[in-house]
């Protein structure tokens, strides 16, 4: 039985869109391969360092430029990880504006204001 009324209405809320956040999804993958990249690059930068000290001179350059890239992929990774949280809306964006200051303090309290 359906009510009539002045307030009877559908018990139906709006429908919700059942899709794939898109963003959140590439942001994701991203920070999954700038965290494999970076495995991989710490996992060369410690064979070259091993190579290095056993008398290969070459290998101080790889070692160099292995420990660059896992720094550029770490940092890139937690870069993606904060445009991740945004995206979901864990975090907010930061106020464009400042607030408006506060209003200047009266000397000696409420009291001596009165």
């Amino acid at each position: 039985m359906a009510s009539s009324g002045k307030r009877a209405g559908s018990r139906r809320g709006p429908r919700q869109s059942g899709g794939v956040n898109k963003t959140a999804l590439a942001l994701a993958v991203g920070i999954t391969l700038c965290v494999v990249a970076w495995g991989y690059l710490v996992y060369l930068a410690i064979d070259f360092g091993t190579s290095a000290r056993s008398g290969e001179s070459g290998s101080w350059a790889l070692l160099g430029l292995a420990s660059i890239g896992a720094i550029a992929c770490l940092f890139t990774g937690l870069l993606l990880i904060a445009r991740l949280m945004r995206a979901l809306g864990i975090t907010a964006p930061p106020d464009e504006e400042p607030s408006d200051p506060a209003p200047p303090r009266v000397p000696g309290g409420r009291r001596a204001a009165r």
